[in-house]
């Protein structure tokens, strides 16, 4: 942890997440199970305290929140200002409008809060799809890890997506199924570039035929 982190976990219970029922238990063990997956897929330190904040503002999934985002001074005067942009960014997000253009680097993005669209660049999108497979990973974390012989994980997301994407890709996964995605629009992708899978959330891209 860095010097922040302790004390995020002391101001998140303080505004009362550890007494917001959670899948698995409660709304701050989550975003502790969030913090510890990014930090072992070695995030930077504003991606993880991102992640350890993620629901502060509710999400278009998860309505409860412990803070408003009219008053953003205040969670970025405690996780910084990089963190609270992110946090605001996933909070914001209008997943119905915005998922199926994630992966276009100028894809629309709309913002639910101020009713806004926005076009948020590739550095930006990338650390959206970080933050948001360690949201997934702090749901499935809820559950013991399955030890079965002969099966390995997904690499680890932070480094794919850290990692130089190609021109005009981006890999994103909207929900708990692994989604490939090309870039240009649904309306003119030919089906063999998207895949749904059922099981983990994974990074995929692939390349339309």
């Amino acid at each position: 942890m860095d010097g922040q982190e302790p004390d995020l976990a002391q101001w998140l219970a303080s505004h009362g997440a550890g007494g917001i029922p959670h899948p698995g238990g409660t709304l701050l063990a989550h975003l502790e199970r969030v913090h510890a997956r990014l930090a072992e897929w070695g995030a930077r330190p504003a991606l993880r305290r991102a992640g350890f904040c993620h629901a502060f503002y509710g999400t278009d999934g998860f309505a409860v929140a412990l803070g408003d985002p009219a008053r953003r001074d205040e969670l970025a005067a405690i996780a910084g200002d990089e963190a609270e942009r992110l946090v605001y960014l996933y909070a914001s997000c209008d997943r119905g409008f915005s998922y199926p253009y994630l992966a276009q680097p100028a894809g629309p993005f709309r913002d639910r809060f101020a009713d806004t669209v926005l076009r948020p660049q590739l550095s930006v999108r990338r650390d959206f799809a970080g933050a948001h497979r360690g949201q997934r990973a702090g749901y499935r974390d809820r559950q013991p890890r399955s030890s079965s012989p002969g099966r390995t994980g997904p690499a680890p997301p932070v480094q794919l997506l850290a990692a130089p994407a190609q021109p005009g890709r981006l890999a994103v996964c909207p929900d708990d199924t692994a989604v490939r995605l090309d870039c240009r629009p649904p309306a003119v992708r030919p089906r063999s570039a998207v895949r749904f899978r059922t099981g983990s959330c994974r990074q995929a891209l692939e390349r339309s035929r």
